[in-house]
């Protein structure tokens, strides 16, 4: 295919099109990226790319396994990406619909109240009473949580030592931190499924992986048997005992949801996830070339030659007028994007007499490839004589030997 040719096809609304959806893929790709289903969406487009190749090479019965699937599958992904399709539509209409969010400045908390939040942490640790977190990030978490007070106080540590007081009603459920804002307290969060990662912990331990999993939170959790602190992010889990790493941690949590804005944006979005970029640009020119490019109803001509049934043994076709056929076939582009000679072909139906005979041809005679229409073909008629097979004398018969005698 002619590159120059087929750049010129896009066009000025062909390159939208690609962008835009070049974006929404990258956004699905980088959404996907830390959670476990990222494995779960490869395969699915691998599987993908076996039913366009399995389509494109005629392969019928992997094509049609596929196409009867195809609701069941499209249920299966559902399923599977329940959370994610949640959170890519919400964040779809908090951007949408009150935009004023991303103008909005993010309040971190400053040093001297992550040193406050480190140095309670650290006490409820020694003190073995157990606490949970939840440092808020960029997503929303109202609808993860349950059960929850709605507080909105500022944060120090007589607020938090008063709340998770094992005599306090609400000691057992997570604290909602946004900003330097306890907003929340009492909150029950989902429990993770993935148990072997926090082993003998309780539902502390499940809970903040469970919110770490769903959402871009941070979760502190101290375990009230053990007096150990661990932190959840993205799924995984992690135990600190060291003060000041617990103080790096979260700066470095604060500054990635957070960061400094640069004299030029742009160049630090196209530098970053460079890779993830590449894949969604790939992605959104195949799909624009099968579903746009291809959608186009092209007419092609092929020479074919002319086949038949088998004839019983001792017959055989002594001449035929022509050999073969040219047919116009009509078809979206996306069928031609592979040999199709080979494909196509013209059966005619002969009677078994001998002599010559006039076989009309119709489009019945033709089988095509799925997607393609037989347009027209010429000639119309086939010149075909049949006669009989001679048998041959076979070869192992011994001469018969006369012999003559004199009298």
């Amino acid at each position: 295919m002619n590159i120059i040719h087929s750049v010129k096809e896009v066009g000025f609304t062909g390159f939208l099109d690609i962008s835009f959806m070049s974006l929404v893929i990258y956004t699905v790709i980088i959404g996907f990226k830390r959670t476990r289903a990222a494995f779960v969406l490869t395969g699915i487009f691998i599987t993908a790319a076996v039913y366009v190749l399995a389509r494109q090479f005629n392969l019928v019965m992997t094509t049609s396994v596929f196409e009867k699937f195809f609701a069941v599958i499209l249920i299966i992904m559902i399923i599977i990406f329940q959370e994610e399709l949640k959170h890519f539509f919400e964040e779809i209409a908090v951007w949408s619909l009150n935009r004023r969010l991303l103008r909005k400045k993010m309040i971190v908390l400053s040093r001297s109240e992550v040193e406050t939040l480190v140095r309670t942490v650290m006490d409820f640790a020694r003190e073995k009473i157990g606490a949970l977190i939840v440092l808020k990030g960029k997503d929303i978490l109202s609808r993860h949580l349950d059960g929850e007070i709605s507080l909105n106080g500022d944060l120090s540590e007589a607020l938090l030592k008063s709340i998770f007081d094992p005599h306090s009603a609400g000691h057992d459920g997570a604290v909602i931190i946004d900003g330097n804002r306890v907003t929340h307290f009492a909150c029950y969060l989902p429990l993770s499924k993935h148990l072997s990662l926090i082993k003998n912990s309780g539902t502390r331990h499940a809970a903040a992986l469970g919110m770490s999993e769903v959402s871009d939170a941070l979760c502190l959790v101290v375990s009230e048997e053990r007096g150990v602190v661990s932190v959840t992010r993205n799924g995984t889990i992690q135990a600190i005992d060291d003060p000041d790493k617990l103080t790096l941690l979260l700066q470095k949590f604060y500054a990635e949801i957070n960061p400094i804005r640069r004299a030029k944006p742009w160049e630090e979005f196209f530098k970053k996830n460079t890779p993830e970029k590449v894949y969604a640009a790939l992605a959104a020119v195949g799909l624009w070339f099968v579903f746009v490019h291809g959608a186009v109803v092209t007419y092609k001509s092929f020479i074919i030659p002319v086949t038949h049934a088998e004839l019983p043994e001792e017959w055989g076709i002594a001449a035929i007028n022509p050999e073969e056929i040219e047919v116009t076939v009509r078809g979206p582009r996306t069928s031609f994007y592979f040999n199709v000679t080979d494909r196509i072909k013209v059966y005619m139906d002969m009677k078994i007499v001998k002599g010559p005979q006039s076989i009309r041809l119709y489009k019945d005679n033709f089988t095509v490839p799925k997607g393609l229409i037989v347009e027209h073909f010429d000639p119309e008629y086939i010149e075909v004589t049949l006669d009989k097979k001679q048998k041959e004398l076979k070869k192992n018969v011994k001469p018969i030997k006369i012999e003559t005698y004199q009298q």
